[in-house]
């Protein structure tokens, strides 16, 4: 496993502990920290770097295992990873509200980890025509931190909802493997609502540069509620992945003065009712121009 700023640590004894029988057997004379210290200089490993916080836990629990509660489990694996600013919310995570521990999904030995699969889940038809290029499965291990299973199989274990969502016509290509669940979630917790890496709209951003802005005149939507809110960024039937069937249903959620005013414009001039918004709110998420974002 890496360590940051600290390298490789290998061996099984850097989790485990010196081996009890084992360390029982040394004289007492020794003490733990020299068993320790003794054993740890045994272990067959690339590169190898131990830090007084490791060597205090292994003379407090010289072996361990994972089938205890999942807060001790995650504990176990927190001494290391804490460091980590991926895993600095993890113990106020979602997941960890639900019971879950940091072996529900990375194995702790690389032989448990399952290969990923090469071109993307191609039982979605898309598959076959969105292929993302994989990293060599020698070095896969380590990229994705020793998953059971490739995101998103591992992710749909529990999330059967999102699943289905991706199976709608249209979806983020997560199921052909061009976008994997972590680019806009952190599974280990984050301040942000839904665990996404980045605030509200700044995560979709990332990818949608042209819908970044800043404009002259902003959609207070978009800054204060996020893409969200007009936007299912999982799956839709609509072309736009937009949350309702027709759009000018989802500007009416909000713009509720205009409700029985859906003619051109809003039915003043007798134009028959069934218009688009965006048919002339064409700058709908911002504009340099117009404050009513008719360009």
């Amino acid at each position: 496993m890496t360590v940051p700023g600290k390298g490789y640590i290998s061996g099984c004894e850097v989790c485990h502990g010196p081996g009890k029988a084992h360390s029982d057997s040394v004289e007492a004379a020794e003490g733990d920290e020299g068993k320790i210290a003794r054993a740890l200089e045994q272990q067959p490993i690339f590169s190898f770097s131990v830090n007084a916080k490791i060597s205090a836990a292994l003379k407090q629990y010289p072996i361990f295992h994972f089938r205890s509660n999942s807060k001790e489990n995650a504990a176990h694996c927190l001494l290391c990873h804490a460091s980590s600013k991926q895993q600095e919310f993890f113990e106020h995570s979602a997941h960890v509200a639900h019971g879950m521990s940091c072996n529900e999904c990375h194995a702790t030995h690389l032989v448990e980890a399952i290969k990923d699969q090469s071109k993307g889940d191609l039982s979605y038809p898309q598959g076959y025509f969105f292929q993302a290029p994989r990293l060599p499965d020698e070095v896969r291990w380590l990229h994705n931190s020793l998953l059971k299973q490739p995101e998103p199989a591992l992710c749909f274990t529990c999330h059967g909802t999102i699943q289905a969502q991706f199976a709608l016509t249209v979806h983020h290509r997560v199921p052909e493997g061009l976008v994997k669940c972590t680019d806009c979630h952190s599974p280990h917790g984050t301040l942000n609502r839904a665990s996404l890496n980045k605030p509200g709209w700044e995560s979709c951003v990332k990818c949608h540069v042209e819908k970044r802005g800043p404009y002259v005149f902003e959609h207070p939507a978009v800054k204060v509620e996020g893409c969200v809110i007009c936007h299912n960024p999982h799956g839709s039937t609509n072309r736009m992945l937009l949350v309702r069937r027709e759009g000018r249903q989802l500007c009416l959620q909000c713009h509720t003065a205009f409700h029985g005013q859906l003619g051109v414009p809003h039915g003043r001039l007798g134009f028959a009712p069934g218009g688009e918004c965006v048919r002339c709110h064409v700058a709908v998420h911002g504009s340099n121009w117009d404050v009513n974002f008719l360009r």
